[in-house]
């Protein structure tokens, strides 16, 4: 029976996996043909989705993107055999988007069945666990400090410094919580891993509940991704059926449970402190700091707090060794990062590298420029919050120290691209929208001063005496910054601040008026 691959991944499902796996399974019987349809994960490459793939003692042979309408004419004329066509790449895994990167994160991603323990131990998994219930947690703790990991969700701080914390509080309840809560524009590699290798992360808060001494886990899922949500409780499930969540893990003496929340659409709960608080049950507001989180995080108790990412690089880090994940990268930034292409990109998708490639290398080498052919003006790298940066700094490299030096940031690692067409100005007012609309509303200069941008910002595109009112934003700017309570207001003068400093021009293009001062 031969195996075709449909992955039931979100992306693919939009443009008609479904549809297509359902052709599949119509046509091929209806031609005497058995074959064994499975639904995995996506491999990142969103211009060929729907990509199907088809198992042969060659490898397996990709076809993309199909559409329901493609599949009699496939299978007539031998994509079952995996022979060439209109449709056909060839062996998959020499793609070059997929052949050029380090996949150590995404390594199963699009290869498994997301749902068979079976497939992923085939593949690697729990190998990563098997070695963490033989150390001691100090000895994890160390290890994953020795790796260089670093949060992935943003901030960069260093894990096992994070890990340590917590494991040296008293004995007593303590928590891992696992945020993905996924709310950066351009990015999707938390759904992709959720939906397409749930036990990596499964098996990463595993490890981490062993060396911290934590019994208890939180995920902490966008609202936006029901299908993540689904696919990931369903993986928790399987897990604890099969002895690894429970009372002993592995059948071990630690004990470690996993369960899965849904967020309610608020931006601000992808910052840990916000996110702790609807995590108990209460509306979504940024908490004052001190205590930390790895002192006094959920219900009062310490707790661990990392992006999915930074648990998902763990099984790795476990199973490899140290040195091995921290062989990859530049710097103080060590191991992959997943980069996600969006925006005006022509081969929009996920790129997993060690960190020091040049934005240049992942535009223009991996995501082939811009979507419209016209010339790539404005970058953004991660997130709403990001800075925007100019083509002339496309060879920066993708390294925590690099983007900052150039006044920008890594973030979740979203890069979103724009053409030439692109008014920066318009993308400033945005980021004053995007903060006014998200502030929790708990401190005065996101909650006030982010709405009194949007109105400066609307006073200089109208040209009504725009240099008080560009000094005047500049000083909001500069109280955003410097008081704000949360990383929402305070980084939301990034993307204003580049805009102007790298798109002056724009700011000053519309006719001269006169528009009276916004009272309030």
């Amino acid at each position: 029976m031969t195996r075709v691959f449909v992955p039931g991944d979100a992306a693919a499902l939009s443009v008609g996996a479904e549809e297509v796996a359902e052709a599949l399974a119509r046509e091929a019987p209806a031609r005497g043909v058995s074959i064994e349809i499975i639904r995995n994960g996506s491999r990142g490459m969103f211009w060929l989705e729907p990509l199907v793939e088809v198992e042969t003692a060659a490898g397996r042979i990709a076809y993309g993107p199909v559409a329901p309408a493609d599949v009699p004419a496939l299978l007539d004329g031998g994509l079952l055999e995996g022979k060439p066509g209109a449709l056909c790449h060839g062996l998959t895994e020499a793609i070059p988007y997929l052949a050029n990167q380090e996949r150590l994160t995404f390594a199963r991603c699009g290869v498994t069945d997301p749902f068979s323990l079976d497939d992923y131990r085939a593949h690697g998994g729990y190998r990563g666990l098997a070695r963490a219930l033989a150390l001691t947690p100090a000895a994890i703790v160390e290890e994953v400090a020795a790796s260089g990991l670093r949060g992935r969700g943003g901030a960069g701080f260093p894990t096992g410094i994070k890990w340590r914390t917590v494991l040296e509080q008293p004995a007593g309840q303590k928590y891992i919580v696992a945020n993905a809560d996924e709310g950066d524009s351009g990015t999707f590699a938390d759904r992709m891993l959720m939906e397409g290798d749930p036990f990596l992360l499964i098996e990463g808060m595993t490890i981490a509940g062993i060396a911290v001494g934590a019994t208890k886990g939180y995920i902490y899922i966008r609202s936006e991704y029901p299908h993540a949500f689904r696919a990931f409780s369903r993986a928790i499930h399987i897990a604890r059926e099969a002895g690894l969540l429970g009372e002993r893990v592995s059948g071990s003496a630690h004990a470690f449970d996993i369960e899965a929340r849904l967020g309610a659409g608020a931006y601000i709960c992808g910052e840990e402190t916000s996110l702790l608080e609807s995590l108990e049950g209460k509306r979504g507001l940024v908490r004052y700091r001190p205590p930390l989180p790895a002192i006094q995080g959920l219900f009062g108790q310490p707790t661990v707090v990392n992006n999915l990412l930074s648990f998902a690089a763990v099984p790795t880090i476990l199973a490899e060794g140290a040195a091995f994940y921290a062989n990859y990268g530049m710097g103080r930034s060590r191991g992959t990062m997943p980069l996600q292409l969006a925006g005006n990109m022509r081969r929009g998708g996920l790129v997993e590298k060690a960190f020091g490639i040049t934005m240049r290398d992942a535009i223009e080498g991996f995501g082939g420029g811009t979507a419209s052919g016209r010339p790539l003006r404005a970058v953004q790298v991660g997130g709403p919050l990001g800075a925007y940066l100019p083509e002339s700094l496309l060879d920066t490299p993708i390294d925590y120290e690099a983007l900052a030096a150039v006044g920008g940031m890594l973030g979740h690692g979203g890069i979103v691209v724009f053409d030439d067409t692109v008014d920066m100005a318009r993308q400033a007012r945005f980021a004053m929208e995007f903060c006014a609309a998200e502030s929790c509303g708990k401190c005065t200069p996101c909650r006030i001063g982010s709405t009194r941008g949007v109105e400066v910002i609307d006073q200089v595109l109208a040209r009504a005496d725009v240099p008080a009112n560009l000094a005047l934003l500049d000083d909001l700017c500069e109280v955003l910054a410097d008081a704000s309570l949360c990383a929402l207001g305070g980084l939301t003068p990034n993307p204003v601040r580049s805009a102007l400093r790298h798109f002056p021009e724009d700011f000053d293009r519309a006719p001269a008026v006169t528009i009276a001062a916004t009272s309030g």
